[in-house]
């Protein structure tokens, strides 16, 4: 390892470290502009110039692009470079505008800092300064052009990280624009994050612009929960009104980004329409009113006929906390335990996915981005979970070959192997892609079940599979490797891929690879839901259960069913013919109108918590504010009520997992942030990491990784298929896929605003040669019915999807509710064409 010197410190690093990053590890902030870790060195701003008095080199360098040696000597105040740097201070100001008082950067921009580090004060050039037509960027991007220094940053990051092409720089010299060919919303996913890689304010955060500096703000960290990555952020908080949210820097999951849905899908908190106030048949009552009614109508229906009347279902967006106190709730009065996912299947499928997930061949999101090749399966990345695109992009960059198996028409900002298999031919192919990559002596090696397993795999590649060419492909890549990783999704696969899954991974272990697995969740914290689910429970169970009346009330935590449930016609005869719905949310979702009596609760924001990402990683989030209306809409726009008090207006709202508590009769002391002793120790006997940690003190900021594998009883199934499965009641039909897209299909950022601009139009998807039988054409308006009803909306027709299959977002514009619970295909006489090419809104009728 190197050794260097630097302004008389020693300092030794790892081979490959800049300069630049050798100095800031001994707390040296060499001053720089279009040097990020993120995106490396290209020595494009000057501004990081040091002099070097010995060793390899001499003279004045730039630190970014030169790597630590031995017996180098490096001077950051040496005159030489010190006027260097400022001299390049001073032409960077040359045409920058003086508007940092108007500027939202202001207070945290880099050029501030660097200006006045550098002693640059007074403007000597006496000439006009450049300026720059501004171009409209979207709904979360503000553009000033102006302001630019011409690092490259943002085009850098967004052509070469994220991979997206429709903003970069154009012209060239001292015209240089960065920019899109012409107005118009950014395309990445990604985007939200050039507001603050800019260095200056060029790109500022639209949505919360004009509102605060940076020191105005309570900032805080925190997670994000619009999907199961868990990725890092810092809330900031201004008059009790969340405005913005940032990435926040975590090693181990999103690096220094994260995707536009997570920047912008907290605005759910703060909404005008926010529930805030307990309801009993509609009328707002106090919390104790409500509450007392709660428990005072679930002892009676208990006891007037028998505690199986009462179900419970909570939400993988819950907390640990919440989804704890739930199940304590249910032990306590004899109830079923709580169901936290819609159907069995996917009960299944996420219990198996934990079990499997051994502690040697768990890997987070940022060792994905290391691997070396990545299997996919049934998942995907930009619409289910956009930072793990983002990773596959990474390790893509680093010379990593991507297959996916999937029926739908994915799109990836990277190049890969795409076999659009049927999702009844998905076990199919992975046994064929196991049995091509492997041998027995694998097998031999682990032993038990292995071997019985691999002897299980009887399947041939078929030389008449059109797909052949690419599967060998794949085999051939993924014998080639060394640290591969399978990626597998849960959302749609059937119900023996997980497990196929994990045994892939153990048998490329034991042929010498450091293999990796990443399961791809339904849910913030679906793995502390799954922990705490019931083997084959479901929310569809309680449906049928009230339907045969065995059901009488409900408790609903944080779930809205109304938005995830594919037959609502169905669902909402269930939840009318209830004697109690109870619903404890912080939605104003139209089940909650639906309820009886309603508690509301806290948000992410106003409680501590725990949430469990896919990976097993259990992360504390702190509260960041204490809640409440925020001052915007107490004072409908004007100053707020002087009205002088001790309470905070709209505080009723309190975290779920208390309000359970107190249905529970669980006595807590006032102001307690954390579960009481009793259920704390029963949550961790069943998560025994938890056990040795103080909530209050050393919880550590990456968490904690739960070692919820087991190494015995699931391992290496035989339940799969060693021929493509076909489901009878699919034969002659297309097989139904239902989907997420990036934007408008998940339930807390479809509340924000800012975000609705970009949802694309819904369209239904089928392959080309299945729209060449039903005559129609790209753009089609169509109609599709069942029993249930109809909807409406535009067409698409893609080739880089499974023939047999019609795709279905699950988008809020989009009425797609119509469908029998368990229906898996649809005829292709019920699809009907109404229209012409066109850009057809979707429409609702007989729903």
């Amino acid at each position: 390892m190197p050794k260097l010197v630097i302004d008389d410190q020693e300092i030794e690093v790892a081979p490959g470290t800049r300069v630049i990053e050798a100095a800031a590890q001994i707390g040296i902030m060499i001053p720089r502009f279009c040097y990020h870790p993120a995106l490396g060195s290209v020595g494009a701003c000057r501004a990081c110039a040091v002099k070097f008095l010995q060793g390899p080199l001499k003279g004045v360098q730039m630190s970014c692009m030169i790597e630590a040696r031995d017996d180098m000597v490096v001077s950051t105040t040496d005159r030489e470079a010190v006027d260097f740097r400022k001299q390049v201070i001073e032409w960077l100001m040359l045409n920058h505008p003086h508007d940092c008082p108007v500027c939202d950067e202001g207070g945290h921009c880099l050029l501030q800092d660097m200006t006045v580090s550098g002693g640059h004060g007074i403007r000597r050039y006496p000439g006009n300064k450049r300026t720059y037509p501004d171009q409209y960027l979207g709904p979360l991007v503000q553009h000033e052009m102006n302001r630019c220094i011409h690092c490259y940053r943002c085009s850098r990051f967004y052509q070469e990280f994220t991979g997206y092409r429709d903003l970069g720089v154009m012209r060239n010299a001292s015209h240089t624009y960065f920019g899109r060919f012409q107005d118009g919303s950014l395309q990445s996913p990604f985007a939200g994050n050039l507001s603050d890689i800019c260095p200056t304010g060029v790109y500022t955060d639209k949505p919360a612009r004009f509102f605060g500096r940076r020191w105005d703000y309570q900032r805080s960290p925190s997670v994000c929960l619009n999907c199961c990555l868990g990725c890092h952020t810092i809330a900031s908080i201004r008059y009790r009104d969340i405005k913005r949210q940032e990435a926040r820097f975590s090693k181990d999951i999103n690096g220094y980004f994260i995707c536009d849905r997570g920047r912008y899908g907290f605005f759910y908190a703060d909404l005008d329409s926010r529930p805030r106030s307990p309801r009993v048949e509609g009328q707002e009552v106090s919390w104790h009113q409500a509450v007392l009614a709660a428990k005072s109508k679930l002892t009676q229906i208990s006891r007037d006929t028998d505690p199986s009347v009462v179900a419970v279902a909570g939400s993988p967006r819950s907390s640990l906390e919440t989804q704890a106190m739930l199940k304590h709730l249910c032990r306590i009065n004899g109830w079923a335990n709580p169901a936290f996912f819609m159907d069995p299947a996917l009960t299944t499928r996420v219990k198996t996915s934990i079990a499997r997930l051994e502690s040697e061949l768990m890997v987070s999101l940022s060792e994905v981005e290391k691997a070396d090749y990545i299997l996919a399966v049934g998942v995907d990345p930009v619409n289910e979970a956009p930072m793990l695109a983002l990773a596959m992009r990474q390790a893509w960059r680093n010379g990593a070959g991507v297959a996916l198996l999937d029926p739908r028409p994915v799109s990836m900002p990277l190049d890969f192997v795409h076999l659009p298999v049927a999702l009844d031919d998905l076990s199919f192919h992975m046994v064929s892609l196991m049995k091509g990559s492997l041998d027995r002596d694998v097998a031999t090696m682990l032993g038990g079940r292995a071997v019985e397993f691999y002897d299980a795999i009887t399947t041939d590649l078929l030389s008449t599979n059109s797909q052949d060419e690419l599967i060998a492909t794949v085999i051939h890549d993924l014998q080639k490797s060394k640290r591969p990783v399978i990626i597998c999704g849960n959302d749609i696969v059937p119900g023996s891929v997980p497990g196929l899954a994990a045994d892939f991974a153990l048998l490329l272990q034991a042929a010498g690879k450091k293999a990796g697995l990443f399961y791809q969740l339904p849910g913030a914290n679906a793995f502390g839901a799954g922990l705490l689910s019931d083997q084959k429970g479901s929310f569809l169970q309680i449906i049928e259960g009230i339907e045969n009346s065995d059901i009488k009330s409900l408790v609903l935590v944080e779930f809205d069913p109304i938005f995830h449930f594919p037959d609502r016609k169905r669902l909402e005869r269930a939840l009318d013919v209830l004697d109690l719905l109870i619903v404890i949310d912080y939605l104003n979702s139209d089940t909650a109108q639906k309820a009886h009596i309603f508690l509301p609760s806290s948000t992410l924001y106003e409680a501590d918590g725990i949430f469990v990402n896919q990976e097993g990683r259990a992360q504390r989030v702190r509260q960041a504010y204490s809640g409440g209306v925020p001052i915007a809409q107490s004072g409908g726009g004007d100053h707020p009520p002087r009205i002088y008090g001790t309470g905070i207006p709209g505080t009723d709202p309190k975290p779920a997992w208390l309000t359970v508590a107190q249905l529970a009769d669980e006595k807590i002391k006032p102001g307690n942030k954390a579960l009481p002793a009793t259920i704390y120790q029963w949550l961790a006997d069943i998560v025994p990491e938890l056990a040795a940690v103080n909530l209050s003190t050393d919880f550590p900021d990456e968490g904690i990784r739960l070692n919820s594998g087991v190494k015995t009883d699931l391992r290496f199934t035989t339940e799969f298929s060693t021929q493509p499965e076909k489901h009878q009641e699919n034969i002659g039909n297309l097989q139904l896929i239902f989907t997420d897209l990036t934007f408008g299909s998940e339930v807390l950022s479809a509340h924000s605003e800012c975000l609705a601009e970009l949802e694309p139009e819904p369209t239904v998807i089928i392959h080309t040669s299945e729209a060449e039988g039903l005559n129609l054409c790209d753009g089609n308006q169509v109609a599709i019915e069942t029993k249930n009803g109809r909807f409406e909306a535009n067409l698409r027709i893609a080739e880089n999807m499974a023939a047999g299959v019609l795709v279905i977002p699950r988008h809020r514009k989009l009425p797609w509710q119509i469908f029998e619970t368990g229906m898996l295909s649809i005829g292709r006489q019920q699809i009907k064409k109404i229209g012409k090419v066109g850009n057809a809104h979707p429409t609702l009728s007989s729903i």
